[in-house]
């Protein structure tokens, strides 16, 4: 009787199918696409994720002004300019605007995403006190603040750039309209001291947030933090995973306001002339450039004492609640009395 073969179970003769040279082509490509693929998105990711660097907000208001440039500009021209530049860099920086991505390798993103929303708050708070600033009411203005409104994360129509793209296109034409010739200026001084209220209040919210990664009262107490303890104004302990989406956040913060400071100085040069205000503005600005040092870690970390690593967010929160202090101080320094009835 002939001796028949050891029986190959179905799986394994399923694998040998696969294995064989007429099957190469299916799945060895399809893996070289696969590592491709994913190399692509993570030098993206990390392209994306780099910061934007700073302009010059003179430059800027020539550019946006462009054929403008050369006849002289009524006061509100470099302010109004660097908010069109600081939303253009939203749409325009690598990547694009990508807070709202639903695809990698925006999907992925994390700190960039807070960094933009850091950008946006503070174009928003701009945008809402521009009316206050003008000699009066222009209905473009207030189309600015509304196109900024919204979920930062909508994608869908009408998506966050759709907002941003008519929120620009409503300052280009402002910004024309503020040509010496034109029908439109800032007052001097005006709304100035809401901005900064504004802007004190974004700046007491984000280092509290940033402190709260440290959990202990106690602890933030002997760090002389003016948080009022005793009161319980401090918020819940940050979970270790959004430490840095908070500090990205204060970044982007940072970045925007000192570009919007520059620009109010150039504007309101007269103004904080006469209300001796011209230190303590240039204070409030380099405090906040501290905020936009390099991070040399590749992690924000959350240390504390004299221990090994570093606590990025106690360092972060210090400048953002002593540039908190320096606004309201400039705040009620540039008031503007009410009229006597």
């Amino acid at each position: 009787m002939a001796m028949t073969g050891k029986r190959v179970p179905r799986r394994d003769r399923k694998k040998e199918a696969l294995e064989r040279p007429d099957y190469g082509w299916i799945w060895k490509p399809l893996l070289v696409l696969a590592v491709v693929y994913l190399l692509v998105i993570l030098a993206l990711g990390i392209w994306w994720s780099l910061e934007p660097s700073r302009f010059d907000v003179e430059n800027a208001t020539a550019e946006r002004r462009g054929q403008l440039a050369a006849e002289p500009a009524s006061r509100g021209a470099v302010t109004t300019a660097s908010l069109i530049t600081t939303l253009a860099t939203l749409l325009e920086k690598p990547g694009g605007y990508v807070r709202n991505d639903i695809a990698p390798p925006g999907l992925w993103l994390d700190n960039m995403p807070n960094w933009e929303l850091g950008v946006l708050n503070q174009a928003r708070d701009l945008a809402d006190s521009l009316p206050l600033m003008e000699s009066e009411a222009v209905p473009a203005l207030d189309r600015v603040g509304e196109s900024l409104q919204g979920d930062s994360r909508d994608w869908f129509m009408p998506s966050t750039e759709d907002r941003l793209e008519s929120a620009l296109g409503a300052l280009d034409g402002y910004l024309v309209a503020l040509a010496e010739t034109g029908d439109a200026e800032f007052v001097a001084g005006a709304g100035l001291d809401a901005w900064l209220d504004r802007v004190a209040g974004r700046l007491d919210d984000l280092g509290r947030r940033l402190s709260a990664s440290v959990g202990s009262r106690e602890q933030l107490g002997d760090l002389d933090l003016d948080l009022d303890l005793d009161k319980g104004r401090l918020p819940p302990r940050t979970p270790r995973l959004r430490v840095d989406d908070i500090f990205y956040e204060a970044r982007g913060s940072g970045w925007a306001l000192v570009h919007f400071l520059e620009a109010v100085r150039r504007d309101q040069q007269d103004v904080l002339v006469d209300g001796d205000a011209q230190a303590q503005w240039a204070l409030l600005i380099a405090e906040l450039e501290r905020t936009q040092r390099r991070l040399w870690s590749p992690l924000v970390l959350n240390g504390s004492g004299f221990g090994i690593f570093a606590n990025h967010s106690l360092v972060m929160a210090n400048h953002m609640l002593r540039a908190r202090d320096l606004a309201r101080e400039l705040s009620d320094r540039l008031e503007v009395p009410a009229p006597s009835s």
